[in-house]
């Protein structure tokens, strides 16, 4: 029994019953006038003050009316309630909406009429949620290209730019240190040592920059590989290249391609946000499928941010993967806290 209910209930019923008692006893002393107050207040009921009958009687019929009427309201109103709030978390496909017909109604149908209604909407949200994929996925034309392709060959001229120029600079840079340190025959201060492994350090924390910055800039594409054999080769050719730990557990599950499509960059660019940005010792990457929903999540070891601050390193790449979450109709959750590192957690409405 839903107690909330029965105390509303019971609350109203009561007040309705000592309106309607005062009224019946105020006609009774001052219209038919076949009472007075001294004699009510006299009156005795089985050697009990009639008074106390009277709210007795109140108190008996109010709890008696609010508990029958809490048992056959409390299912549908349970079941509404329960269909809200899956509404609310943008769980569509709940088996509550397929079972509706099957559960319990008040006496008088009404609940089921309401139980009705929000069957629509949770058909019209299925349905803009669909829209808004398939608008999010479509392309924006520009002239005779698209603003994606506008965007992608800009991206990759930047970083053709920067592979050429900076990356292999830093390559050499790299090369010529590790001669230098190489180098038995020739005596080199402690000090000077020291400062050599310094800017090693620089520079090798530089290009494990650079490389999640060209990740960031020239995305690789899924081709015709699944979703799952995208992000292995991903991370496996990362493990090869930075010294960051990477644990991954992946469904191995078909979407639709733009779904796909569109994970497999938020996946790009969060792992590039964290090597940029999070100094992690330890990355784990999970995807996860249901019969409504893909589950992406994405935790880091590393620097973490202040969760109130507004202008905090790495916002920029987050910024872009919660818009482009929003724009599949999904939810995107971020929690960090200062040296505890950051969760990515990303919900997206799918149908097969």
């Amino acid at each position: 029994m839903n107690l909330h209910l029965w105390r509303r209930l019971f609350l109203y019923q009561l007040l309705v019953n000592l309106a309607i008692t005062t009224i019946m006893v105020g006609l009774q002393v001052y219209v038919f006038q076949t009472l007075s107050l001294a004699s009510l207040w006299e009156l005795t009921w089985f050697q009990i003050p009639f008074y106390l009958v009277l709210v007795g009687a109140n108190f008996s019929i109010a709890l008696v009316v609010s508990g029958f009427l809490t048992f056959f309201l409390s299912g549908p109103y349970e079941e509404l309630r329960a269909k809200i709030n899956w509404l609310l978390l943008g769980k569509y496909q709940h088996p509550i909406f397929k079972d509706s017909g099957k559960g319990l109604h008040a006496w008088y149908d009404y609940s089921g009429v309401v139980s009705s209604d929000l069957n629509r909407i949770r058909d019209k949200l299925v349905q803009l949620s669909r829209d808004l994929q398939d608008f999010a996925a479509s392309p924006t034309f520009v002239g005779e290209e698209t603003k994606e392709e506008i965007i992608e060959t800009e991206r990759h001229r930047i970083a053709r730019e920067l592979h050429d120029s900076v990356s292999q600079q830093l390559f050499a840079a790299t090369m010529m240190l590790s001669a230098i340190k190489d180098q038995e025959q020739v005596e080199i201060a402690e000090p000077i040592r020291q400062q050599i492994i310094r800017v090693d350090k620089v520079i090798s924390t530089a290009q494990i920059e650079m490389r999640a910055l060209l990740l960031h800039l020239r995305p690789i594409g899924l081709e015709d590989r699944s979703l799952k054999q995208g992000i292995e080769q991903l991370l496996l050719e990362l493990q090869t290249k930075i010294p960051t730990t990477i644990v991954w557990d992946l469904a191995d599950v078909r979407l639709e391609s733009g779904i796909e499509d569109h994970l497999f960059r938020i996946v790009q660019e969060a792992i590039s946000n964290t090597l940029r940005h999070a100094r992690a010792n330890r990355l784990e990457v999970y995807l996860q499928v249901d019969e409504s929903s893909a589950q992406l999540k994405i935790v880091d070891d590393g620097l973490g941010f202040d969760m109130d601050k507004a202008d905090k390193v790495g916002s920029y790449g987050l910024r872009n993967i919660r818009e482009r979450v929003t724009n599949l109709g999904g939810e995107c959750k971020i929690l960090s806290m200062t040296g505890k590192g950051t969760v990515l957690d990303i919900s997206l409405p799918i149908r097969f």
